[in-house]
């Protein structure tokens, strides 16, 4: 029997403070993944707002173009009548 060397209480005393060690390195390592995946989030929070917004000035675009469209079909068709009439009421040579 050694009286020199004092044994722990506990057998896997000497695993403990390794085991806290991983523990907390986890735990850091999982707080700086959360912050870069929050992070990424943000990033694509705000391309999602951007993208939205850019969407939303196109449908406005379509819309005003549909109108414009639209308008220029009813003027050509007046012309187009127009013109028509005109010929129809020359006289036949």
């Amino acid at each position: 029997m050694c009286y020199g060397h004092q044994r722990s209480l506990s057998p896997n005393h000497h695993l403990d403070l390794p085991s806290r060690n991983d523990n907390a390195l986890v735990v850091d390592n999982l707080r700086v993944r959360l912050a870069e995946t929050e992070a990424r989030l943000e990033r694509a929070r705000a391309r999602e707002a951007e993208l939205t917004r850019r969407l939303e000035e196109m449908k406005r675009f379509v819309s005003v173009m549909e109108i414009l469209e639209c308008y220029l079909k009813q003027r050509f068709r007046e012309q187009q009548e127009y013109v028509a009439r005109i010929f129809s009421s020359l006289p036949a040579k």
